[in-house]
């Protein structure tokens, strides 16, 4: 049921996805130290085929590859693939803290997007908004510190991930991926981006490194309940409250995930960096905020 407001069950829900999504950076860092990254972000998306699948069939909606789905189905399967592609090369390349952050500048380059080609125009709350949120990506980039721990092609990595983010976005809201459906939407990418990236993996080094039996559990833990369980859950959320308000809460994510890397990996959490995702938490409120309704 359609809810006008945010209640006490979705906050909540919106905080443990929020957590789930903070979390998923730092397994995705752990596991790169035993499978190669682009050949787990395959393995995962392989592994989720069966687990969306399955809960599609539970929800009594098998999937149905539609003929006239295939040309957008393939696309945002493709742009699913680019974006972890280059989500987890980053985590294998720079810090946590700074991928996330990154990687939320999503917001900006989909509002840039949506402004051009869905006519959602960008209203002067939402250019400060894109302006502050770019200005943190930009800090976040653009400081380098002294520990070495980071490296401008992983922040670039992150940069591009964030973009596929957003073209994804883009094809998911145009009328042909709309009229899937949320669910179908996702298991359009998984099942396109599996091959994708299992094909591509062998020119990014060993697919095997030093692999234990966490590793394996990082990857299943990452099919089922980030993929099948955090992807959908972030959907119904989505379907239920106001979009505004739970895209609202993306800007936790990056900065649970600054505090994650700092415990987890002692990752140096500087000046520049609180700047950078002040700015880019600020931002992304103001570009999420609702517009008020005309008198």
């Amino acid at each position: 049921m359609r809810k006008s407001r945010l209640d006490g069950a979705g906050v909540a829900m919106l905080l443990a996805v929020q957590g789930l999504l903070a979390i998923n950076q730092v397994i995705i860092k752990l596991v790169n130290a035993g499978l190669q990254p682009v050949f787990f972000a395959g393995l995962r998306s392989l592994l989720a085929i069966g687990f969306v699948w399955a809960w599609l069939v539970w929800k009594g909606r098998p999937p149905r590859l539609r003929r006239e789905a295939w040309g957008q189905g393939l696309l945002i399967g493709a742009l699913f693939a680019a974006e972890f592609l280059f989500l987890f090369l980053a985590l294998d390349l720079t810090t946590v803290g700074r991928s996330s952050l990154i990687m939320y500048s999503m917001p900006v380059w989909f509002a840039l997007l949506a402004h051009f080609g869905l006519g959602e125009r960008i209203t002067r709350t939402k250019a400060a908004g894109l302006a502050l949120a770019f200005a943190g990506c930009a800090v976040a980039i653009l400081s380098r510190p002294a520990t070495g721990e980071a490296s401008l092609a992983g922040d670039l990595c992150a940069l591009a991930a964030a973009w596929g983010w957003a073209l994804t976005a883009y094809v998911a809201r145009r009328p042909v991926m709309r009229a899937e459906g949320p669910e179908m939407q996702l298991f359009w990418m998984v099942l396109v981006s599996a091959p994708i990236l299992l094909l591509a993996a062998p020119f990014f080094g060993p697919l095997i490194r030093d692999l234990h039996t966490l590793h394996i559990v990082g990857l299943v833990f990452q099919s089922t309940f980030v993929v099948a369980g955090g992807f959908i859950a972030w959907l119904w959320l989505l379907s239920v409250y106001p979009a505004s308000t739970v895209a609202s809460f993306s800007f936790l994510t990056p900065i649970l995930a600054i505090l994650l890397g700092a415990v987890l990996f002692g990752e140096t959490i500087g000046l520049p960096i609180l700047i950078a995702a002040g700015l880019a938490a600020a931002g992304i409120v103001l570009i999420n905020r609702p517009v008020p309704a005309s008198r």
